[in-house]
This record gives C-alpha cells, sequence and structure tokens, in this order.
C-alpha cells in the first residue's frame, strides 16, 4: 500500500511533526511511504524519519536555492495543489486543517483521504465545507473526537487513534538522579515561567536537585532573565534542543509539564517511554489524557506556582512512590508502542477501503 503524510513542515521541532515521523517510520516497515513536507527551511528534518521513508517537499525554502514562482502564500498554495491532483498514493493522511481542506479539494477521488487532528480549527467554515469530502478523520485522543464530531456533525466519521512513540528499545531512567526535566518549545502557552518559579521553592529546600530545560523559543530572553532574578543560575540549566528527548528524559527522575494549554502532549509520552512519572497541571489537555494520579504521575489542580512545588517535592521525598509511578508510566506507554499504532492506523485504513 502506498501511503503519502502531509505536514505543513517535515523540519520543525513541534510535537506534532515527532508524532507523524514516528508514525511514517513505522508504518516504512510494511507499506511504500512518503512525506510530504508542504515547506523545507533545512537540509535534513530536526527529528530521525527511516530511510525507508520517501521525503519531497511542495516548496523549498532553503536559502540559496532559485524559486521558479513569486514568493508567497499563494505560490505555495498553487504548488500544494499540482501535487495533491497528481498524487498516486492509496492512502493521504493530512496534518492541520488548512492541509485537509486542500487535500479534500484537490486530491484524486480514489484516495483515501484521512485528516489527523489534534487542536480545533481557528477557522471552523472551510472545515465544515469541505471535510464532508474526506474518507475519515482522526484525533489522538477521545476528548478531541468528541469535539471534531460535534464540529462535523453529519460528516465524515471521526475516529481516535494514538499518537507513537519511536520505535523501541526505549531508554529506561534510572530513577536515581535528582534532575527534574522539561521539555518543548520555550512560548507562553508553555508556560516554562511558572516551573521556574515552583522550582525556586523546590531549590530552596532540595538544594541538591536540578532542573534541566530543553528546548528553544522566543521566551529564553525572559526565561533567563527570571533565572537570574530568582538566583537560580545553580539549579536551572537551559540545555538547547535535541532530537532525542527521550535520552534526555531517562537521566532524570522526574518531569514536569506546566503548560497552559497543550493539544499533544508528546514530551508527556517521551517521558513515560523512560519510566519517568509525570507531574502536570490537570486544566493541560494532553497531559490530563494520560496522567492519572497514583498510577503513573501526579495531576496538580490549576492554581499557583506553590502548589506544584508541593507536588515536585512530595515525589522528590519519596523515592518508593517514584519507582511505583515509573512503572505505571512504562505499562501506559507501552499502549503508544510504534506496533500497536500501526495495526490501529491498518484496521482503520482496511476498514475505509
Amino acid at each position: 500500500m502506498r501511503i503519502s503524510l502531509v505536514l505543513a513542515s517535515a523540519y520543525g521541532m513541534r510535537g506534532d511533526v515527532r508524532a507523524m515521523l514516528n508514525l511514517a517510520t513505522a508504518l516504512a516497515e510494511r507499506h511504500d511511504v512518503e512525506v510530504i513536507s508542504v515547506r523545507r527551511q533545512k537540509e535534513k528534518p530536526f527529528f530521525p524519519v527511516s530511510p525507508k521513508v520517501a521525503l519531497r517537499s511542495v516548496v523549498d525554502a532553503r536559502p540559496g536555492v532559485r524559486h521558479l514562482l513569486p514568493r508567497g502564500q499563494v505560490r505555495t498554495e498553487v504548488a500544494l495543489w499540482r501535487v495533491l491532483r497528481n498524487l498516486r498514493s492509496d492512502v493521504l493522511i493530512t496534518t492541520r486543517p488548512g492541509i485537509g481542506v486542500q487535500a479534500a479539494r484537490h486530491a484524486p477521488r480514489e484516495t483515501i483521504k484521512i485528516a489527523r487532528e489534534w487542536g480545533r480549527p481557528v477557522v471552523p467554515g472551510p472545515v465544515k465545507r469541505f471535510y464532508p469530502r474526506l474518507s475519515a478523520v482522526v484525533t489522538a485522543t477521545e476528548s478531541a473526537q468528541e469535539e471534531w464530531t460535534r464540529l462535523l456533525d453529519g460528516g465524515p466519521a471521526v475516529h481516535s487513534v494514538l499518537d507513537a512513540l519511536p520505535g523501541g528499545p526505549w531508554p529506561r531512567s534510572r530513577m536515581d538522579n535528582r534532575i527534574v526535566a522539561a521539555g518543548g518549545r520555550w512560548t507562553p502557552v508553555k508556560a516554562y515561567d511558572r516551573l521556574i518559579r515552583a522550582f525556586a521553592i523546590v531549590a530552596d529546600k532540595r538544594p541538591d536537585w536540578r532542573l534541566r530545560l530543553y528546548g528553544a523559543g522566543p521566551e529564553e530572553r525572559l526565561l533567563r532573565s527570571l533565572v537570574r532574578e530568582l538566583n537560580l543560575h545553580n539549579h536551572v540549566y537551559f540545555m538547547g534542543t535535541t532530537p532525542d528527548l527521550a535520552g534526555e528524559f531517562a537521566k532524570a527522575s522526574i518531569v514536569a509539564s506546566t503548560a497552559r494549554s497543550e493539544d499533544l502532549g508528546m514530551a508527556v509520552l517521551e517521558a513515560m517511554g523512560c519510566g519517568v512519572p509525570v507531574v502536570a497541571y490537570e486544566g493541560a489537555r494532553g497531559p490530563r489524557e494520560f496522567v492519572a494520579t497514583g498510577y503513573n504521575g501526579v495531576l496538580v489542580p490549576e492554581g499557583d506556582p506553590p502548589m506544584f512545588a508541593a507536588a515536585l517535592l512530595a515525589l522528590i521525598d519519596d523515592e518508593r512512590r517514584r519507582r511505583s509511578l515509573a512503572a505505571g508510566a512504562r505499562d501506559t506507554a507501552l499502549r503508544h508502542s510504534a506496533d500497536e499504532v500501526v495495526e490501529q492506523w491498518e484496521k482503520l485504513i482496511a476498514g475505509l477501503r
């Protein structure tokens, strides 16, 4: 079976990109798979992808590359239409509503067209109009499935299939390092400022513990300034970006997520794959879908950093509980193994055919 996955950019450092490249790699073990990147800004994808996966781009935006059409959104859309109209795949899987709308309009009628969605569309009008032409919509969580079912009332069937973790074996935390880790884009919605303020309380009571922040983003200067303001330069470390976040999480004993809103939670899943318990705010949609207090982590009621700090300290002071939660985290991750997720996708596609 020939399967095409279309991403806005396969070269970015985002959770949805990570999830789709994991899926492409897993599918490529059994099928002919290609990833189509609408834009290409770099020489190689940030995250690893199997050499069995064919990569091509719609618009090559790398510096120094000659462009046959004028720059801009119109140029990109025209180029995408051409690619979609000439597609010869059995199955087309899109990401983001804007790409899903274009696939519904321009991909060949005989192609199975599936929109893979995480968040809600900013402008639902085009989605409601064109998504009925799709074969199906697939979400990563049951709550998102319910939202999309309501949005597409009478439209294509909405299914729920979990995101895939990279193929194993996964690195395993020994749970003996005095490290709390967090990873992702340094943007306001991730609320790393709340994590730093919470860790200031932790560092005051348990000065031998450290916080490692992995990632990059527009809030870096603000976050570094906050670390200086709170005199945490010996306790909080900015580790930069890494394509192997799981390998870094395996060096920690706790992973923290203080996001105000999260539609994916890929970092949470990678932490669990390493057998690391997660502490997160229960208001964040992604972690709330996967974290169960007392089983694989701790959900903290939405509130001030002192409450989050108290949850961290409770785990820091109870190694036996940390190890128990770590076992639950590994069990949770098994449901997201590549083989398990590919089997779900294959069953879904077989039903659509």
